[in-house]
């Protein structure tokens, strides 16, 4: 069984990922830290800020890794 790090770093080599489809498909409450741990990994992961139904949330691209 993968772990919430391996599966959210195959879903980045494919697209992009947002806190809510972490948690919807991986069960990660936390994808900041995720992320966190994949850069200090030596992975470049871009991050936007998106705004949508007055919300503003993080969507993280994989650039480099």
């Amino acid at each position: 069984m993968k772990s919430q790090i391996e599966s959210i770093l195959t879903h980045l080599n494919r697209k992009s990922i947002t806190p809510l489809e972490a948690l919807e498909h991986y069960g990660c409450f936390r994808l900041a830290a995720v992320i966190h741990v994949l850069r200090g990994r030596g992975y470049e992961i871009k991050t936007v800020d998106k705004k949508q139904n007055g919300k503003t949330f993080a969507q993280y691209f994989l650039t480099k890794g």
